[in-house]
């Protein structure tokens, strides 16, 4: 199937007809749904020189006789590489809509911005039922994924309808946003520098019916260099304020995954330091999940906040100096190990098909404050227990839940608690710093 003979095919390049064919043949299996039409159907315009495939941006040709073409090699790459993405349909990330988001003005550098594109299709059309209903419409994608087959809608207090896709998504969308503010870049540099020297000939560079220069990804781009503490010890209330720190931001990978370009600079809210950049999806799924200001439910994720993924997220919770020093975690994030590490074995179990299940829903909710440890209560509890609708498992005093932390971490992370302790006080402030409300948009309180 993939060494198959493609008509259409010219020194390399394929007909936009033909790349869609292969598109859909190449990506037949993968875990991601894709969509037909990649390359000839609205977002893909193949004038503005690139169509977006997964995280890859793809050059469009105009090969001999004036029709678009694409490189067959960069199809079947970005098709290698969606092949390769694993996706856990259970793993959701909110993408709207959020009240309280100031809507940002469209420019040419991001055309993509899927968030946007994805409610206004779905406002459009009244709703994801209607969207995937309709037939005389062309097909709609966004970098060739139909994202229309795995959007979840949820339905809050029963009014609220929320929008959410599955983290994998996210990521790769995230990455075609970034391929493609990185081409555009290159392709400005580009054309300054044509201005001054005529560019080479070459079978995969043209111009054209406007004069604008297409070339292959393979040009030179600014590639995503990884994190190495260069923000570490600096205060994020004096970073936020310095002109370019939000384009310094984004030529960092995420400090997490390592893989996603970084969007967001993830800080403490405690103790106010900067603590790495990190992707929209990293920075969503350390979210705690909160009820209300002092309470939250112990969702899904922090099996790999906790479990899968321990040691990356513990080391990048203590890349802020002052919960590095004082070996614990910021008050939410304290109350969600608590409940979901130290008080599982108290959860009470129900029969299932097979074997049996954790009851309920936990939750976790505390009195007082980090600011003073010793009337801070945390109470953990299971909700919509047949036993109980709101079943109390444990209290549990803020330095005792604390003490416990210290002792898991020096078993599971031995090497994040070697870097931590209280001889770590050096430039830490003498007092605590108050808890910074984020107003950006609707449950997106940063911790």
């Amino acid at each position: 199937m993939s060494e198959c003979v493609m008509s259409g095919r010219t020194d390399g390049l394929i007909t936009l007809g033909a790349a869609d064919a292969l598109w859909v043949d190449l990506t037949a299996d993968s875990a991601v749904p894709t969509a037909s039409g990649a390359f000839t159907c609205s977002p893909a315009h193949a004038r503005v020189g690139y169509v977006l495939l997964g995280g890859h941006a793809v050059a469009t040709v105009r090969a001999s006789g004036g029709q678009w073409s694409v490189p067959e090699v960069e199809v079947r790459r970005a098709a290698a590489d969606l092949n390769a993405v694993g996706m856990d349909r259970q793993d959701l990330v909110r993408i709207g809509p959020f009240r309280g988001v100031p809507r940002q003005e469209c420019n040419g550098e991001t055309p993509l911005r899927w968030r946007r594109r994805i409610t206004r299709e779905l406002q459009e059309l009244g709703g994801p039922e209607r969207a995937a209903r309709r037939e005389d419409a062309r097909p709609y994608h966004l970098a060739g994924i139909d994202w229309r087959r795995i959007l979840v809608e949820q339905t809050r207090d029963g009014t609220q309808r929320t929008w959410w896709l599955p983290r994998a998504v996210v990521r790769l969308l995230d990455a075609a946003g970034h391929a493609e503010t990185q081409w555009v870049q290159a392709a400005r540099t580009r054309q300054a520098s044509a201005a001054v020297t005529e560019p080479p000939s070459h079978p995969r560079q043209a111009r054209d019916a406007d004069g604008r220069q297409t070339t292959s990804p393979e040009g030179p781009t600014a590639s995503l260099r990884p994190y190495s503490k260069e923000l570490e010890g600096q205060l994020y209330s004096v970073l936020s304020r310095k002109p370019g720190t939000s384009r310094r931001v984004a030529g960092w990978a995420c400090a997490v995954c390592r893989t996603a370009p970084a969007t967001v600079l993830d800080h403490c809210h405690e103790h106010g330091y900067a603590r790495a950049p990190l992707c929209q999806s990293c920075n969503t799924q350390e979210r705690p999940d909160h009820l209300y200001s002092n309470d939250i439910r112990v969702a899904n994720h922090y099996t790999r906040l906790f479990n899968t993924d321990t040691d990356d997220w513990l080391r990048h919770w203590h890349r802020c100096p002052g919960c590095r020093a004082r070996t614990t975690l910021p008050l939410p994030h304290l109350a969600a190990w608590t409940a979901h590490i130290a008080c599982r074995s108290l959860r009470p179990t129900h029969r299932a098909p097979r074997g049996r299940k954790p009851c309920g829903v936990l939750r976790v909710s505390w009195t007082g404050s980090q600011n003073a440890p010793r009337s801070c209560l945390l109470t953990v509890a299971v909700d919509f227990c047949p036993s109980g609708e709101h079943r109390v498992l444990a209290r549990v005093p803020y330095r005792e839940a604390a003490e416990r932390f210290r002792i898991w971490l020096a078993e599971t992370a031995p090497a994040v608690a070697a870097a931590a302790g209280p001889d770590r006080l050096d430039g830490l402030p003498a007092q605590f710093r108050p808890v910074i409300v984020d107003t950006s948009g609707e449950d997106l309180e940063l911790f």
